[in-house]
């Protein structure tokens, strides 16, 4: 439509100055001039306006045909490079697929959970497609081992990390048989301080490790270990929330030599026990998008720990959905909890 209204509107003018040069030399010709001299001069007169005109359009045309490949030469471009960056986003998402398929495949199911305790529940909702928090459950002899653990990050770092994490604490527990909560953190910290924070050739130290909270549960003598770094243990018993903090300290960037703390307690029949991440309590919602925390969902699992364990994260579940709401999740989230004594078991 633009360009109908730059070739129209001067031929337009180029008709209407025709026409009034038509009547002049009508004019003229009737009143004074008889002459084809006249004529002749004011044919050259017309035509040369109508040359320049011509010319000037054309000069125009020319530039805006200039523009037009420009812009579809431009417009080519940005289709190849959405063609290309829409393959790499579909060759990154493929690999990050295989990687959640393999990370999964390391992590315990909760069929293998229930092997040693018949009332639990895993509830593990990862921020992207691979996460940064894991869990790891193992037997040593007659107890068994429960780890959780929140890696530095979510997505691919967070799960670099949490792979770490997994074989440092199979071969721990598994091949060096260690047994107890907090030596099992002091190696872990050890190994991954080692690992993460040496100068490297560029000058550049890697500030990386994790939170982790460790229960070793021995249902022969009826007691649970728990050992954390910045994770707490809750244990709920009749209808009492008794809380376990974990030290301050984090993996892989605590000095080699300090120790953590063990907790020792004799468990009861029908106490449960939950190990957490920070994702629950941190993440934002609700009518004035602020963080859940850790008094809301104390209240929460004092509400439901008498419930089944799969009406338990079935309520985590659709609770924490309700609070986001229209929030993007902003961490990784993971609940565990079981029962060590169920009632009438010794």
């Amino acid at each position: 439509m633009f360009i109908l209204l730059i070739i129209i509107d001067p031929l337009l003018i180029v008709s209407e100055v025709i026409s009034r040069l038509v009547i002049a030399v009508s004019f003229v010709t009737i009143s004074d001039f008889t002459t084809s001299l006249h004529l002749l001069f004011y044919s050259v007169l017309i035509i040369s306006v109508v040359y320049f005109v011509v010319r000037s359009q054309t000069r125009q045309l020319i530039s805006i045909k200039k523009l037009l490949r420009e812009k579809e030469r431009t417009l080519l471009n940005i289709e190849n490079q959405k063609a290309e960056l829409e393959s790499k986003n579909k060759s990154i998402t493929d690999s990050l697929t295989y990687a959640q398929r393999i990370q999964e495949a390391l992590l315990p199911s909760e069929d293998y959970f229930r092997r040693y305790f018949k009332e639990s529940f895993i509830f593990y909702k990862p921020k992207d497609i691979i996460s940064g928090d894991f869990f790891w459950i193992g037997e040593n002899e007659e107890s068994v081992f429960i780890a959780a653990a929140d890696c530095t990050g979510h997505g691919v770092p967070g799960a670099l990390m949490s792979m770490i994490g997994h074989e440092l604490l199979d071969k721990i527990i598994n091949v060096d048989k260690v047994k107890r909560p907090d030596r099992v953190l002091e190696i872990m910290n050890k190994s991954l301080e080692k690992t993460f924070n040496r100068e490297k050739n560029i000058g550049t130290i890697i500030h990386d490790g994790m939170d982790i909270g460790i229960c070793v549960v021995d249902r022969g003598k009826r007691k649970i270990q728990f050992a954390g770094a910045f994770f707490p243990l809750y244990i709920i018993r009749d209808n009492r929330l008794i809380e376990f903090k974990g030290d301050k300290l984090i993996l892989g960037e605590t000095p080699e030599g300090v120790s953590f703390t063990n907790n020792e307690i004799a468990l009861m029949d029908d106490d449960m026990v939950y190990l957490f991440s920070d994702g629950y309590v941190d993440q934002f919602g609700g009518s004035a998008n602020k963080k859940f925390m850790y008094r809301r969902f104390r209240y929460l699992l004092m509400t439901i720990y008498r419930f089944p364990v799969e009406d338990q994260k079935s309520v985590l579940e659709e609770n924490i959905k309700a609070w986001m709401g229209d929030t993007s999740q902003v961490d990784d989230i993971l609940v565990m909890g079981f029962k060590p004594v169920p009632s009438g078991r010794i």
